[in-house]
This record gives structure tokens, sequence and C-alpha cells, in this order.
């Protein structure tokens, strides 16, 4: 969750990552380890994991007052504190720093250590500019708050789980960040998993990766040297790499390396929709969700380089020496990231996200189809009524600045039929929320729908759509069904804003939420007692699940709705 400047005068969240891992020589906190270096033209798989030899303590009477438990990975022992029945391991590395020589390059595995690692505070963020202080949004689900401080030595995960019997076998929920590509953390504390592994029974893993100007910086297209060329896919290959410590480490905390299940929302579920269509990331994972995110394509190449030949100039670095940004400091290359401007005649803000690279990632997520490498993978899509909130504060809107606002998105000749449709479906809402809704409806609305028809489509394995209707009390409800309002039913966190703080609805739709999460990370299959039978997607009922006050299923829910906004856009857009 967190936001970027777009030309629509809304604040979204960008979109891609992904995936793999290769070994390389890396000290770390205890002890060296060696290792051989990578091709330069392709990554090489990881090493296989050794024999198990995690030992959990022994089960008494006593263990449930155990405060420190520990349990053996592939790279060392590690100890974590004890909450109830939950073990946390915080800031546990799966990849070498991605500072100095290792900066843009593949991720490298992390270095063996002796004796125990305390794993008991959250590892550094991937460098990025704080979220702003006046940010209403913001504020409300913390995204000032990343604990763990920040660094290229950002390829660290957290885990709670309920056991570290290595037999156990709990289903795994692996969590990739919003923030678009540019911000956040698996450190944010809407991402805590202890309530999730707490009452759902299941091993919770949230993800730090590389952002940014640091995770996907276009220079291959620059002419940088060949060791470069993974520059602007780096980052997602960052979440491969994290997916095959889950495969190779997960039974030392009780989980099942065969089910495993990948989520996120926003920038998290784009990152979602790039795995799922990265050949890397293959068999690592069983289902996936993907939550008002749904990337179906990549940036422009074009303007990614333009981006990165602006970074590069504002360091005084020539193309000639591309590979000179190795040496500059992680402070210089993020001050000069935040400072840049788009060149003149450009329109949106100076952005940095992943791009065909032509070898680690060759086509583009969803589009025009629904990507082989996961056509056996079960789905949920989703979005919710208000997603374009975000980005919106006019929340004063009046009838002839909802007027304004609708002809500057879709056109004079089509304003006036969409806010009476939209105000026909929702006549509880204010001008403000409207606005919002019919700004979803043409965006990630539309997306969603498209993502879940692609999949359908492919007819390999199940899809299911929700929408997220329900209002939060928070910030007395103005903000409606905004982006992010299904991140804390996720984890079960109902203490959180976007459930309102501990009321009693929000912990029964919390409740539901959570429930058909762990359902969906368990069976492959999201119905469980909580809600009602929830079909799977197909392109004639076109079943949704509505999450609200009366959780529901309905046919093609806001499907006149999404296609008069998509077809008004279409009505104005530019002609190629």
């Amino acid at each position: 969750m967190s936001k970027s400047e777009s030309p629509g005068g809304e604040i979204s969240r960008r979109t891609l990552l992904q995936a793999a891992t290769v070994l390389a020589v890396v000290p770390t906190v205890v002890s060296k380890v060696s290792a051989s270096e990578p091709s330069a033209d392709t990554p090489p798989e990881p090493p296989p994991p050794p024999p198990p030899t995690t030992t959990p303590p022994p089960t008494t009477a006593a263990a449930p007052r155990q405060r420190f438990w520990t349990t053996e990975i592939s790279t060392g022992r590690v100890m974590g504190l004890a909450q109830a029945e939950v073990k946390q391991f915080k800031g546990i590395p799966y990849g070498a720093s991605t500072g100095g020589y290792n900066r843009y390059l593949p991720p490298r595995r992390a270095a063996s250590w002796t004796g125990v690692r305390e794993c008991f505070a959250h590892g550094p963020i991937s460098p990025q500019g704080l979220d702003s202080l006046d940010s209403e949004y913001g504020r409300l689900i913390n995204w000032d708050q990343h604990p763990g401080g920040m660094g290229e030595n950002c390829l660290t995960l957290n885990v709670w789980t309920p056991t570290l019997d290595r037999n156990a076998k709990k289903a795994v929920l692996v969590s990739f960040h919003g923030g678009g590509w540019a911000t956040g953390s698996g450190n944010q504390l809407g991402f805590d998993g202890a309530m999730m592994a707490h009452t759902r029974d299941v091993v919770v893993v949230t993800v730090n990766h590389r952002l940014n100007v640091f995770g996907y910086l276009n220079l291959y297209d620059l002419g940088a040297p060949e060791e470069l060329r993974y520059a602007g896919v780096c980052g997602v290959m960052d979440l491969a790499a994290s997916l095959q410590w889950v495969r190779d480490n997960i039974e030392s905390f009780g989980g099942d390396p065969g089910c495993v299940m990948i989520f996120g929302q926003s920038g998290g579920g784009a990152k979602t929709s790039v795995t799922l269509s990265n050949p890397a990331a293959k068999g690592l994972f069983h289902r996936a969700a993907v939550q008002s995110g749904s990337a179906l394509r990549l940036a422009d190449n074009a303007r990614a380089a333009q981006n990165a030949e602006l970074l590069l100039n504002a360091l005084n670095i020539p193309l000639d020496n591309i590979e000179a940004i190795q040496r500059k400091s992680w402070h210089e290359i993020l001050q000069a990231s935040l400072s840049l401007t788009p060149p003149p005649g450009s329109t949106g803000a100076v952005g940095f996200s992943p791009v065909l690279d032509g070898k680690y990632l060759t086509h583009q997520p969803f589009d025009p189809s629904a990507p082989v490498e996961s056509e056996n993978v079960p789905l949920i899509v989703s979005s919710t009524l208000h997603d374009s909130a975000i980005g919106l504060t006019n929340f004063n809107l009046d009838d002839a600045g909802l007027r304004e606002a609708i002809v500057k998105r879709y056109g004079e000749a089509n304003a006036d039929a969409i806010i009476a449709a939209q105000k026909a479906a929702r006549p509880q809402d204010s001008n403000y929320l409207i606005q919002a809704s019919a700004f979803t409806d043409g965006s990630r609305g539309a997306a969603t729908y498209v993502q879940a028809e692609r999949k359908a489509a492919q007819g390999k394995a199940p899809v299911w759509v929700y929408e997220w209707d329900w209002i939060s009390t928070m910030a007395d409800a103005k903000f409606g069904a905004v982006h992010g309002i299904d991140v804390s039913a996720s984890f079960n966190n109902a203490r959180d804003a976007m459930l309102s703080t501990g009321a009693a609805e929000g912990k029964r739709i919390g409740g539901q939420f959570s429930a058909t999460w762990a359902a969906f990370a368990k069976t492959g299959n999201p119905n469980n007692p909580e809600i009602p039978e929830w079909p799977a997607f197909d392109a004639d009922k076109r079943a949704i699940m509505v999450f609200d006050k009366e959780t529901r299923v309905v046919n093609d829910h806001r499907g006149e709705l999404i296609r008069q906004a998509v077809a008004a856009a279409a009505s104005i857009a530019p002609k190629p």
C-alpha cells in the first residue's frame, strides 16, 4: 500500500516483480562461505538443500512456556521467539547483500554461519522514499511504519508458525507486499502474520526484496555490459529466490513445501501476476491470489530505458561507463532517483518497474492470454468497490465537481450516463465515493475481470473472483471500500483501522475472509463453512463473491458499469 502520482489525477500503485536464484561468494554475519560465480547468460539453479537436520524441542507439558525456539535451515541454526504457541522468526536472510558488485546482479545465496543466529528483529528494507506525513490514508494504514532500518542487505524474510515439527505439513502463505514496485516491505505492521498462524493453523512468510531503481533499472537497453543485463528484472528474481528458499527450508518451520500459496495486494498483486508468468518460479507455489493488482502487461522498455538514462545523467555516469553505478553509494542513487523529473513533453512521474528483458522475462504476464507457466495453479483475483479512493482527497465534492471529474476521465458525451448509472447502483454513496467507484470500474475493476476471463479461458485450473464492498468506520467511513481494505483481513488482524480497530463487524468479516484465505491455501478451493457456496468464475455466469455486511454471490457484479466505463474510456482515447 502506498502510492505514486499518475496522470489521471489519482494515486496508483505500480507494476511487477519476479524470480531466480544463484550462488556466489558472500560473507555474512558470523562466518564466510564460498560458492561459484553464476553464468552471465543464464542464472543457474540453486544448489540442493542439505539433508534435513531440524530438531525442534520435545513436546512436553512445559513446552508452551518455552520462549526461545531454534531450528536449522540450509545456512545454519536460527532462533526465534514464542508468542503464545506461535513462533516468530524475523530477518532471516534468503540472499546475500545486493550492494557493491552485487548491485543489479541476480540474487546470491546467503552465506552460512556458525552458532545460532538470533532472528528477533526485522531485517533492513530496500532503499526507498518514506511516505508523506501529510497522507491521511498512508498514516491510517501505517505506511509510514516499516521497522528494520534500510539498506541493500535487504533480502530477508519473516516467518510465523504454530509448530516446528518437520512432519506437520502446514499450508504456507507467502505474502508479497504492496507499494507498487517502489515502496513498502514485508516488515510493515499490516503484514504481521502472528494472528493468521495463531487462528488458522498455517505458516506465514513475508518477503523483502529490491525495489524501485535498485530492482528495476533498465540498463541493458542502454548498452550496459552483459553482467548487468538483469538490472531491469533483478527485483523479480528476488521473489523467485525467496520461493526457492521456502521450498528448501519451510519444513524446518512446520510447513509443507508442496502446499504454498503466494498472494499480494496492489503492487503485491502485480508481483504475484508476474510470478505466475515467470518460468523460474514454476512449481514453487501451488495457489495464488491477486488483490487489486491485476498486472496484464509490463512497463514499456523504451520508456524504462529513458528513465534509466535520466538517473545516469543525474549521477554523472556516461553511457560508456554504466558499470560505475556499482561504485556509487545507495544513498547517492536513492537521492538522485527521488529528485528526477520527466523530460519535456512526457507525462506522469519517473518510475521504475520490471521490463521484458528478453531472457529472464520473455512474455507479458496476462496478455494476450493467461501464462502457461501457472496453467495448473488455482487463482483468486479481486478488486475493491472504491479502490481508486486511495488517490482522491476531494471529500466534499459537489454535483458540479463530480461531473467535472467524470468528464475529465470519460468525456463529455459519456459523463451524465455514467453518473446516473453509478448513483442508481449506490444511491447511499457520497459524490466522492461515486467518483471513486466510477474511476475504479474503468481501471482496477476492469483489469480484474480481464485477468479472470483469461485464466478461465485457459481451462486448466479454476479462478475465483471477489469484490470487497464492506466499508470500515475508519476516518468516519469517508474512504469507503478503499484500496487495501482487504489486507488486514488477509492476515486476520482485526485491530487494524481497515477492520474498524477491533469492532464486532470488523472481527466478523475479518474472520470470514481469513477462513476463506486459509481454506484456499490448504485445499486450493476457497469454499468453507464461513461463506456461501462460491462458484468458480466462468464466461457465462461470471460469479463474484461480494464481501460485505451480507457476504453473497452475485453474477456479473457491476459488470454493466465496468463495461460502460471501459467503452467510455476507449471512445476518448487517442487513436493510434
